[in-house]
């Protein structure tokens, strides 16, 4: 139990760092936009009610983008651009990095604690589900470039 705690405590504190600095270069980043030349079309009446629409219900979306795979640094970013306000952010930062520093370290742990079982009893087993488990992340990392190639290409086949 000891290691859980350990794990998840030092993932804790990972993840309120990276997630809530994204946040914090999102609110320059929208500082910025809002200084600059696209001033104009952000001040508009629609993004003005997406911006009032998030920094009252984005919290939720920020506390569940923690318990996704990809969508957890564009909700901190635009959660930090549309400026959420601090009092809602933060314990939605709180919650989603608990949650998130549990499950990684309980299902982390398991893993590895399985895989050196593995490597200890029967090496060649051991070695085979690591094969396994890397040509399944390349052929998905194969499968969504390819997708997204062949989703690009029909746009620009639109466009001509």
């Amino acid at each position: 139990m000891d290691k859980i705690a350990l794990t998840a405590g030092v993932l804790y504190v990972i993840v309120l760092l990276r997630a809530g600095g994204t946040f914090a270069v999102g609110w320059l980043a929208g500082a910025g936009a809002r200084r600059s030349k696209f001033a104009g079309r952000i001040s508009s009446a629609k993004f003005r009610r997406a911006e009032r629409a998030i920094q009252r219900w984005g919290a939720p979306v920020v506390a569940v983008s923690f318990l996704t795979v990809g969508f957890q640094t564009a909700a901190n970013f635009l959660a930090g651009s549309m400026r959420m306000p601090l009092p809602r952010y933060l314990p939605a930062l709180f919650g989603g990095g608990a949650a998130w520093a549990l499950i990684y370290a309980t299902a982390g742990i398991g893993v590895l604690e399985v895989l050196g079982k593995l490597f200890a009893e029967r090496t060649a087993l051991g070695v085979s589900a690591v094969a396994v488990l890397l040509l399944a992340v390349c052929g998905v990392v194969v499968y969504r470039r390819r997708r997204a190639a062949l989703s690009s290409g029909d746009t620009a086949a639109e466009e001509s």
